[in-house]
């Protein structure tokens, strides 16, 4: 059980109620667990579509013996008509935990704090914790463990990578950074990834990055909603793309949080080769969120 009501960042859980997640989602995963949230509701909140978001907590809500009811931007008043802590405010009469998966952090907290169930961030501009939560649980299961894993982040400093490097410090695991100039991920964050022991390494090149990695993980260039910026980002990231060529005379494997764009942060070889943790990554989504509301569930009652 967790102490936290809400999850809107990766922190929010302590560490140990991190490794308690990922505990619960390993042993859901095997059959080890049966937990269920018999006629439990997740309500869906929707401003920015998606594929695994969406498949996979509605897949394993209705897998847990729940109910998940998805609300697109064209379904409810979402911040149009109607605020946001009103829409909260009846959210929470109906369901029993809420997911949203929204552009601006504030509008997250907002929601949250006027919220009588709990609030599961599916993703903001700012922060992925359900991303780093399948993340860690595909490293975890990859190498048996945090201890001396090596990770390097090579990209853009986006709202992944910055869920990535607190969650990977929280459990121990080692994180090298290269990104571009004016890409790179928050210095608070960085600051505040060390307050666990772990502050990230920031490379001056994606070679120096992945020299002693045994995982490279990586995401889009261009995120939903910066398709203007296109010219300008790819320019400022030549050289960061993940393919043979950079890591050649490594082992390392490969992550992805998807959707990809094949050619661009990443090649296509890399992507369907051996290397590639990326389909059990997304999967692991499934498993890690079904022991997370399992967590927030058995505490909210």
């Amino acid at each position: 059980m967790l102490e936290t009501t809400h999850f809107l960042d990766i922190d929010d859980l302590a560490t140990d109620e991190l490794t308690g997640v990922l505990d619960r989602a390993a042993a859901i995963e095997s059959g080890a667990d049966d937990a269920r949230l018999e006629d439990q509701t997740l309500g869906m909140v929707f401003e920015k579509p998606s594929t695994r978001t969406r498949i996979s907590f509605e897949t394993g809500m209705t897998q847990l013996g729940g109910h998940a009811i998805f609300l697109g931007p064209d379904d409810i008043h979402l911040g149009r008509g109607e605020p946001l802590s009103d829409t909260s405010r009846v959210l929470s009469r109906y369901v029993d935990v809420v997911m949203t998966r929204l552009f601006d952090h504030s509008d997250l907290e907002e929601i949250a704090a006027y919220a009588d169930v709990p609030v599961v961030n599916g993703l903001t501009d700012d922060a992925h914790p359900c991303q780093t939560l399948a993340d860690l649980l595909t490293i975890r299961e990859e190498f048996g463990g945090f201890d001396g894993v090596n990770a390097a982040w090579v990209g853009d400093g986006n709202n992944v990578a910055q869920s990535f490097v607190v969650g990977a410090a929280m459990a121990g695991l080692d994180v090298t950074v290269a990104t571009p100039e004016n890409y790179g991920i928050d210095d608070d964050v960085i600051a505040h990834a060390a307050e666990y022991g772990g502050e990230p390494t920031v490379a001056e090149t994606p070679e120096e990055a992945v020299a002693d990695a045994d995982v490279v993980y990586t995401d889009v260039w261009i995120s939903m909603g910066q398709e203007g910026e296109r010219h300008e980002k790819l320019a400022a990231f030549e050289g960061y793309q993940v393919n043979e060529d950079l890591l050649s005379g490594t082992d390392a494997k490969v992550m992805h949080c998807l959707p990809a764009h094949r050619g661009e942060e990443i090649s296509a070889d890399v992507l369907e080769s051996d290397r590639a943790l990326v389909w059990d990554q997304a999967e692991n989504r499934l498993h890690a969120q079904k022991g997370l509301l399992v967590e927030l569930l058995e505490e909210a009652e």
